[in-house]
């Protein structure tokens, strides 16, 4: 037998073998093999017992540790491999925004805050990102730079959600609150709050302009109920009754005719906006838990989603054609406009907090309690084909992508409606349509985390 040990190693190992044997209270044995050894009493006395006692259950526990440590490194690195494998074959796919996805480690981390944050939202023209907080500020970020602008301070509870939007050149900033209001602030004017809409009866959970509107806000609440909110009177002119539960989240299509609702009631619900009194067109049943966040897919993702369908020629009927939520029973729903559940993603170990879909159409990506972002491909039937496992310390709360930007496109009207949305019948996502890489993400480990190619 080859020996493995240096002289000077096995003459170590024999010591720690009788000090163990001995600490045991296995005498004969440990004198056997000291005698084996030719280590008479005085060469290994009491001292040297006691010096090397311990030493080979620390090696056993060491070498343990090591094991777990390796399997912890071959399964990680069976994963990357996995997303390497799955990745566009070539070294300059992140360079394509179409099918570029964020990766580790963040551009920038941005500290302010007090407390978890809860939103996060793009300005849809500068460099600017809006973060709110249970601290009750909403705090001004400029995401190329990793710097804070400015502190808002105005609620007097925890902000729950921000969004950009309405008239002005699309660039009002709307938040809400657990103090029942939701506040509107004008960028231009050093964000003063220009107006307070209450009406309410609970928190206000989540706050959104509606597309192609001008002057139109949807909230959703504590209440059961979503508000549509005139921005210029500060009126409520149409209320949204339907849901049995807290409405959680609420998103607008991007012609602005539809509404998805989520709601503590395990369902979501999708709004036509443009009758009087609005009724669901339709009610998404599936979930078994309260579901927390929603997305409507975009135009360019319509092939991929109708593809999972079944459907061999992408619909063009509607802009709500196909739909994302996700819940705190962990998983991830995909649906079509009438109501189906074409594909259940699972995959996040605790609540599905936040989704986005990629501009490009190809994936969608979550966030969730288990701390971490994950991308989905929907041209392999949903498969997850990325995992970002240290996107932050604590649940991850918020997902938002940066805005396109439009080729041409004013902020004064110029290119269609008055808000610079595109004219009644245009493409959402038209050649001119660039897409920025950028996406944030916010957390309870107090961090907004910018994402950026």
């Amino acid at each position: 037998m080859s020996q493995i040990l240096t002289s000077r190693q096995a003459d170590e190992l024999h010591r720690a073998l009788i000090a163990y044997l001995t600490a045991a209270n296995l005498p004969n044995t440990a004198a056997a093999l000291r005698e084996e050894l030719s280590l008479s009493e005085e060469v290994f006395d009491p001292a040297t017992a006691k010096k090397y006692e311990g030493l080979l259950e620390k090696k056993w526990t060491s070498v343990v540790r090591l094991q777990k440590k390796i399997m912890d490194l071959e399964s990680r690195n069976h994963i990357l491999q996995s997303e390497l494998d799955n990745a566009t074959p070539t070294s300059r796919q992140n360079k394509d925004p179409v099918a570029w996805l964020p990766r580790a480690p963040p551009r920038h981390t941005l500290q302010s805050h007090r407390d978890p944050i809860t939103c996060v939202a793009f300005h849809p023209v500068f460099s600017s990102l809006a973060s709110g907080s249970e601290d009750q500020t909403i705090k001004i970020w400029d995401w190329e730079l990793g710097e804070l602008e400015r502190t808002i301070k105005g609620h007097t509870k925890a902000v729950l959600d921000v969004d950009y939007g309405g008239p002005r050149g699309n660039t009002l900033l709307a938040s809400c609150s657990s103090d029942l209001t939701i506040k509107l602030w004008d960028p231009l004017d050093s964000y003063k709050n220009i107006r307070t809409l209450p009406g309410h009866d609970h928190s206000v959970s989540a706050v959104r302009f509606i597309p192609g509107s001008g002057n139109l806000l949807v909230s959703a609440s504590r209440d059961k109920t979503l508000r549509i909110w005139d921005v210029s009177t500060g009126y409520c002119v149409k209320t949204l009754r339907g849901h049995a539960e807290w409405v959680r989240d609420v998103c607008p299509s991007l012609d602005g005719k539809y509404i998805l609702s989520t709601s503590d009631d395990y369902t979501s619900r999708l709004w036509d906006v443009t009758i009087t009194n609005p009724e669901p067109k339709v009610t998404l049943i599936g979930h078994e838990h309260v579901v927390l966040c929603c997305a409507i897919a975009p135009p360019a993702a319509y092939q991929n989603l109708a593809a999972m369908a079944g459907i061999k020629k992408p619909p063009a009927t509607s802009s709500a054609e196909f739909m994302a939520t996700g819940s705190r029973d962990k998983s991830i729903r995909l649906w079509d406009a009438r109501g189906t559940c074409i594909k259940t993603l699972v995959g996040h170990d605790n609540w599905v907090r936040g989704l986005v879909f990629h501009p490009g159409g190809k994936y969608l990506l979550s966030v969730s309690d288990d701390k971490t972002l994950r991308c989905w491909d929907l041209t392999q039937e949903g498969k997850c084909v990325k995992t970002i496992g240290d996107a932050h310390g604590h649940f991850v709360q918020c997902i938002k992508w940066a805005p396109s930007v439009i080729k041409d496109a004013s902020v004064n009207g110029d290119n269609g409606e008055p808000n610079g949305t595109p004219k009644k019948g245009g493409a959402a996502a038209t050649p001119e349509a660039q897409i920025r890489c950028v996406i944030a993400t916010g957390s309870v480990d107090l961090n907004v985390r910018i994402f950026a190619n």
